[in-house]
């Protein structure tokens, strides 16, 4: 999904948007390069040396890689493995929300 992922974040830079990743790479230091290398500028977190079984992972009840949540302006999370042809359109849509609860 990194593709996605990057141009997501391009289109929406202008926007009140965040994408935040959770990594369950076991090897902390092998992670940094391949963050790098995968041009992942977003804010990523680390699971933790148990990889997938790590505390975030365990906290937001994630069971299969990747787990995609779409959470609103309120922090309410209003989708969850959204398909990749449905994110921009339902991100938008929450963006829409926003701007109109703002007004």
């Amino acid at each position: 999904m990194y593709p996605f992922e990057r141009s997501l974040v391009k289109e929406l830079a202008d926007e009140a948007f965040a994408l935040v990743g959770v990594n369950s790479d076991a090897d902390k230091d092998a992670l940094r390069p391949r963050l790098d290398q995968e041009q992942i500028t977003w804010r990523s977190f680390w699971n933790g040396p148990k990889g997938t079984s790590g505390p975030l992972s365990r906290t937001w009840n994630v069971n299969s890689w990747p787990t995609i949540y779409l959470i609103d302006h309120k922090g309410v999370i209003r989708y969850k493995n959204p398909r990749e042809s449905d994110i921009t359109e339902l991100v938008r849509g929450l963006l829409e929300e926003a701007a109109r609860d703002e007004g």
